[in-house]
């Protein structure tokens, strides 16, 4: 049945009383609230089986005033699973199903906490409480700010967290003049990699002509290592339909879709639940909060194809065809799905309208930098010690990220490059570590933004061997449309599998860096006009990797195992076994205590031994 915005209010007050003490530390309460992180990175390390744990033993102990909550990600995905317990804050890290008897019987029945399931930082300290982790301090999360909060398939905890509030205020108290007006002050730019600046982007689909016009939500997130939008949609899918509801009233629409992956079945599960609770609840529907505004929506589902990140592609695949770019002009603001004005924001982009609104495009606009407001939300992945989600400030810097947040690079190797933007984006050299990260920073050197995935590199990676690495992806996913792309990101690949098999010339280097331009200049689409950034940022600033591997046939990272040779250092070398327990086929020789050798015979450049030794005593030799 349709509520009311008192009814919703009413709900808002009785909830909120509730559930308080998730954010409220010092909340004056007698219950508990255990809440289990339900990210597809703690389900796949069994958090379902966790939660169903807690709930058997509270009930076999009768133990009362404690509830048992399925939240999104938390962000610190390398400790995962999460259970934190409020109103306390103790935050516990890789929980087992075998924990959990030692948690009820210690900390909930007792008050005593479990010491050896604390989290402990990069120094090994242990800490208590959530906010006391270095992962934390310099975040602030807005698009993320009910994940890991709030239970993502009730709506009425999205109620409770000021949910509907936004969309109620626009329908009631706002013209979409004013609505698009809020959003163009604010400075919000498309999160999806481009930048554009939102509000413009309204305006013009609401100025377009047409008797039917689209609202879509890309969250079709293909680069490799990214889960910033996955993340948003399995722990607050609510706050993505609500701004989608919002863009349609100022826009003139009354039908969007969102367009996911199939590979992220959680997201689009609590999507689905998501949309069957607002049409429950009058939210999706026709006159809407008693208005005369009408709008309902529907998910489609992508079969993974990188190409369909594309808005133009996407729009094709959503109306059946085969995932392929259109030529532009018409832009779908004036022709696109179906033919009708169209507008595309992605799922970070949408996530950020409901604080815009609530809080004012001022507040908004004084996050971030002149040109980059508000926050960004990054997948941190690769080698750094806290891989995880994080939401930083536009403006923080890389080494900020990497360092305090991230917490260094493990093993206490050296930074070597970050790789932000995916196979669009280019790799950022540890000279230019205190870059800020905002778009027209990252452009000047050479990468971008893109939808945030922030791969981190030590000083053991190839740079010739990376760019092949993301060259494969996009000569993969290209959908072959047009020639530049189709014929030259293949051809560009097989240059760098020439090199990386010790048989590159100089020549190859010249014909690389030409194809790389040619291809950015005449490709249809994006996937192809940026396909070649990770090679040229490669070239650019590891140029020396790139002659070192076709003058004189030598990879001193020893990734490409064509021209590698590990030999261990005797000035170096502690003779403490760690590399020849691990080598896999007994190709280190010597006694424990003494200097140890590789036999060249047997080594298969697996480069386990160079991870073990602690000593950094192995590495490449001519």
């Amino acid at each position: 049945m349709a509520k009311t915005i008192a009814e919703l209010e009413e709900i808002r007050k009785r909830k909120r009383a509730e559930l308080d003490l998730r954010v409220n530390t010092k909340a004056d309460t007698r219950e508990k609230h255990i809440l289990i992180c339900h990210g597809t990175g703690c389900t796949s390390s069994k958090s379902p089986e966790i939660l169903k744990k807690f709930n058997e033993v509270l009930k076999e102990k009768n133990v009362g005033n404690v509830r048992v909550v399925k939240t999104g990600c938390f962000g610190l995905c390398s400790k995962g699973p999460i259970v934190i317990i409020r109103p306390e804050d103790t935050f516990y890290s890789m929980v087992t199903v075998d924990d959990v008897e030692e948690i009820v019987n210690s900390h909930i029945i007792n008050g005593k906490i479990v010491q050896r399931l604390l989290c402990k930082d990069v120094t090994g300290e242990v800490v208590n409480k959530l906010d006391e982790l270095p992962f934390y301090k310099k975040q602030m999360r807005v698009a993320l700010k009910n994940c890991g909060v709030i239970n993502p398939e009730d709506i009425d905890e999205y109620i409770a967290f000021d949910g509907f509030k936004a969309l109620q205020k626009a329908l009631t108290e706002m013209s979409k003049e004013e609505v698009i007006d809020e959003i163009s002050k604010s400075g919000l730019r498309g999160r999806g990699g481009a930048g554009f600046p939102t509000g413009k982007k309204w305006s013009f689909v609401k100025m377009a002509e047409g008797d039917q016009k689209y609202v879509v939500c890309n969250a079709d997130e293909g680069d490799p290592g990214a889960f910033m939008d996955r993340s948003i949609l399995e722990g607050d899918p609510h706050s993505v339909i609500e701004a989608m509801e919002i863009a349609a009233y100022a826009v003139g629409a009354n039908k969007g879709y969102i367009y996911v992956r199939a590979e992220y079945p959680i997201a689009v599960q609590r999507l689905q639940i998501a949309i069957e609770q607002e049409r429950a609840y009058g939210i999706l529907g026709k006159n809407i909060f008693g208005t005369d505004f009408d709008f309902d929506m529907e998910i489609r589902l992508g079969a993974g194809a990188f190409v369909c990140g594309e808005e133009t592609a996407l729009l094709e695949s959503v109306e059946g065809k085969r995932g392929q770019p259109r030529l532009k002009p018409p832009y779908p603001a004036n022709s696109g799905l179906f033919q009708k004005p169209t507008l595309i924001n992605n799922v970070e982009t949408y996530a950020n309208v409901t604080r815009i609104l609530l809080n004012g495009a001022d507040w908004y606009s004084s996050i971030g930098t002149e040109t980059s407001k508000g926050t960004k939300v990054f997948a941190l992945g690769g080698n750094v010690n806290n891989v995880g989600l994080v939401e930083v400030p536009m403006g923080t810097t890389l080494r900020e990220i990497i360092y305090d947040i991230g917490g260094g690079i493990p093993n206490k190797r050296a930074f070597k490059a970050a790789q932000t933007g995916g196979p669009s984006g280019g790799c950022i050299p540890k000279e230019n570590l205190d870059t800020k990260i905002d778009y027209e920073s990252l452009a000047q050197i050479g990468s971008m933004m893109g939808s945030g995935g922030l791969i981190v590199m030590d000083d053991t990676k190839c740079m010739v061997n990376i760019a092949k690495f993301y060259l494969d992806f996009t000569v993969s996913e290209s959908c072959g449309k047009c020639t530049p792309c189709r014929i030259g990101t293949k051809r560009m690949y097989e240059i760098l599998q020439r090199i990386c098999d010790g048989k590159g010339t100089e020549e190859d280097l010249d014909k690389l860096e030409s194809l790389a331009e040619n291809i950015k200049k005449a490709s249809v689409c994006g996937l192809g006009q940026t396909a070649p950034n990770p090679v040229l940022s490669t070239m650019k600033y590891f140029k020396d990797e790139y002659r070192a591997h076709v003058i004189d046939h030598r990879c001193d990272a020893m990734e490409c195992k064509a021209m590698a040779k590990i030999v261990i250092d005797p000035e170096k070398c502690k003779g403490c076994d760690l590399c020849k327990k691990g080598c896999p086929v007994n190709a280190i020789n010597g006694e424990p205590g003494k200097i140890h050798e590789i036999d060249q015979s047997k080594c298969i450049k697996c480069r386990t031994c160079v991870t073990k030794c602690p000593f950094k005593a192995i590495g490449g030799g001519k």
